[in-house]
């Protein structure tokens, strides 16, 4: 007897308002609920401040961290009105901002010329999912106040004493019906935010003030500071990298408008090098938009590098060094502390959180910007220029002679045959620690190349399920192109003329979905190895990847999980009764690159299955041929031995997918 559902009318259409959808949903607006999650809301307020300092209002910024799960922003610039609002008469216009999502001073560029907020949500996420948020503003002659708990206004807008000064102050606290008991920020990362800021905006002055009791011994940070860095990135480069060998005696900085009074571009490079002359492995590329740290980098970053390994190359054909055509941006950058801060009036970002900046003329106007000062500083210093080309030089020919060397390691019996093109390949030379992934799906490929060690992990992509080797001909197997890449990549040969010393992977790892399907693909490629390359298994190469099905996260705790078995046992044994949020992925593809290195490719925190035959000796023969009668039966063309094993272990199952 079936359950026949209820009626489906207007009644059952829920509307949230307000701020409900925020709580209801934070993944959404800040990407869930753990530690980075909540350490994103003080960025959101501070990034307001930042922003009034950037126009030009503000010339101080305070950020004090109270308690645990306390902080309070303040800035000096013009205060956030508080003037009735012309649509909404009733509320102040500092209500609305911080209760009302899409609201805001900062769609058009008539207040702000840029600014880090596009979309009008980042106060108001932040008092959603607080438990308390008191907003101060100074102007109009008096000071105001205002109350939020939850998102909720806790009464009317409060005029309070009389005073000259201006600003804004807003200091809320973590909601633990959000976050957990457990969630507090971490002085560290709020000191270094802050940090981060200052130098950021030039000549601004941002203080730091924390709870001494906050500090531990452990802690290399001070109870109170003052960030002031009169030459923005420059200031801050020169601090970072005083103490360390460096190529170029001064950094290479500067600021360039864009066309049309868009935005502009400020940066600051240098080379460092290892105590004997050798490429440092201290060098780093940061970079930033309207002075959101975009760590995922974007055309900004494109548009700086093109600039900096043209102009190397360019300058390289003027003193007629032929040498210098083969360098490319990574020999460049191998050993180079760069960054690049550009403020943009439309930028747009990939997701909420801005952590890559996507504008396509961006790119040419960062180039663009760059191209005359960087020829200009390599001719006024021909000495350091010339040192700096021989440098990058050396790196391109040990690169060149590295893929040579490589090329002739890694080619296949096909002699030397070119590989596919989605097979995005490792780096280092010979075998050892080198991996090869087979990835289910293209979107599940394109988010495993993100997320890899371009060093050592190597990426082959599949359209779907593959051929069943056991069930179809020898000639539908011979013209089945996607096997016979893999047999290319892989580099042994075939059961027939295997050669081991010709493997090109120490790894061959099956990486498909935590589903049926997932199962049922590396069920078929399992078999397309037992039948066509067993010495790949018997000398322990294959292996399974164990991607997880859900993220289950209480408080500040987040668990990967990988089967609903194991779901259940976690919800009602060690969290239950405790606010658990659960997210299942779809697959691969859903999961974002930090995510999927974290749990299924990063050998540090994967779980990995060797796939294992019985050996190929006297002892093992019996099982040897239990385990080919077993493949045969199960994979073969007739399907009454499969019905036959599906029956006689039906009683074993216990959660059966539909």
């Amino acid at each position: 007897m079936t359950t026949q559902p209820k009626s489906y009318s207007a009644s059952d259409i829920q509307v949230l308002e307000g701020l409900e959808p925020v709580r209801l949903r934070p993944g959404m607006y800040i990407g869930g609920t753990d530690e980075k999650a909540w350490h994103h809301l003080p960025i959101e307020i501070l990034d307001n401040a930042v922003d009034e300092a950037v126009a030009g209002f503000a010339k101080k910024i305070t950020v004090s961290l109270i308690d645990a799960k306390t902080i309070e922003i303040s800035d000096d610039g013009r205060g956030i009105p508080v003037d009735a609002h012309p649509k909404f008469p009733d509320k102040s216009a500092l209500e609305i901002i911080f209760s009302s999502l899409h609201s805001g001073g900062k769609f058009d560029n008539s207040v702000y010329k840029t600014s880090g907020g596009l979309h009008g949500v980042g106060s108001a996420v932040v008092n959603a999912l607080s438990a308390s948020t008191t907003v101060t503003v100074a102007r109009d002659g008096y000071v105001w106040t205002i109350n939020f708990s939850r998102g909720k206004t806790l009464g009317a807008i409060q005029r309070g004493e009389a005073t000259k000064n201006r600003g804004t102050t807003v200091r809320f606290t973590l909601d633990d019906q959000i976050f957990g008991s457990n969630a507090s920020f971490k002085p560290v990362k709020i000191y270094r935010m802050a940090r981060a800021k200052a130098f950021l905006t030039k000549g601004v002055k941002i203080e730091w003030k924390c709870n001494p009791e906050l500090i531990t011994e452990d802690m290399i940070l001070p109870a109170t500071a003052t960030f002031h860095y009169p030459n923005g990135v420059a200031d801050f480069l020169e601090q970072k990298t005083t103490s360390k060998p460096r190529l170029l005696p001064r950094i290479f900085s500067g600021s360039v408008d864009f066309p049309d009074d868009s935005g502009h571009v400020e940066w600051a490079l240098t080379v460092l090098t290892d105590e004997n002359g050798a490429a440092s492995d201290d060098g780093f590329f940061t970079s930033y938009c309207n002075t959101i740290a975009t760590i995922d980098g974007g055309t900004h970053e494109s548009g700086f590098r093109t600039a900096i390994t043209r102009g190397l190359k360019n300058y390289g054909d003027k003193i007629n060094n032929k040498a210098a055509a083969q360098i490319t941006g990574d020999d460049v950058f191998d050993s180079a502390c760069a960054i690049v801060s550009v403020f943009y009036k439309s930028p747009q970002f990939l997701g909420q959180t801005k952590e890559k900046l996507s504008n396509p003329e961006v790119a040419r106007y960062v180039e663009k910007a760059l191209s005359d000062p960087w020829e200009l500083f390599l001719a006024s210093d021909p000495k350091t220029a010339t040192a700096l080309l021989e440098f990058v030089n050396n790196l391109a020919a040990a690169r060149i002679k590295t893929k040579q060397v490589k090329d002739i390691a890694r080619k296949t019996p096909t002699k030397r045959a070119r590989m596919p093109a989605k097979l995005a390949d490792c780096s280092k030379h010979g075998i050892s620690g080198t991996e090869l992934f087979i990835v289910e799906g293209e979107s599940a490929g394109g988010t495993a190349k993100q997320a890899r060690d371009r060093a050592t992990q190597a990426i082959m992509p599949l359209r779907g399920k593959v051929l069943n080797v056991m069930s179809n001909s020898d000639e539908k197997f011979g013209a089945n192109k996607e096997l016979g890449e893999l047999i290319d990549i892989i580099g042994a040969g075939t059961a027939k003329d295997w050669d081991e010393s010709k493997l090109r992977y120490e790894k061959i790892i099956i990486m498909t979905d935590a589903d049926v399907d997932g199962s049922h693909i590396a069920s078929l490629l399992m078999t397309f190895f037992y039948q066509v390359m067993p010495g790949l298994i018997h000398n322990g190469h294959l292996y399974l990847s164990c991607p997880p099905l859900y993220k289950l996260t209480v408080g500040t705790e987040s668990v990967y999980v990988a089967s609903d078995e194991e779901l259940e046992e976690l919800k009602n044994g060690k969290y239950k009764g405790k606010k658990q949020d659960i997210s299942r992925f779809k697959g691969l593809g859903e999961m974002m690159p930090n995510q999927l290195k974290e749990t299924t490719m990063d050998p540090k925190t994967r779980r990995l299955i060797r796939v294992e035959l019985p050996p190929r000796t006297e002892d093992g023969a019996e099982d040897a041929e239990k385990t080919r009668v077993l493949i045969s039966e199960l994979m073969g063309k007739k399907p009454e031995f499969r019905f036959r094993f599906i029956t006689e272990h039906a009683k074993f199952v216990k959660d059966l997918f539909v």
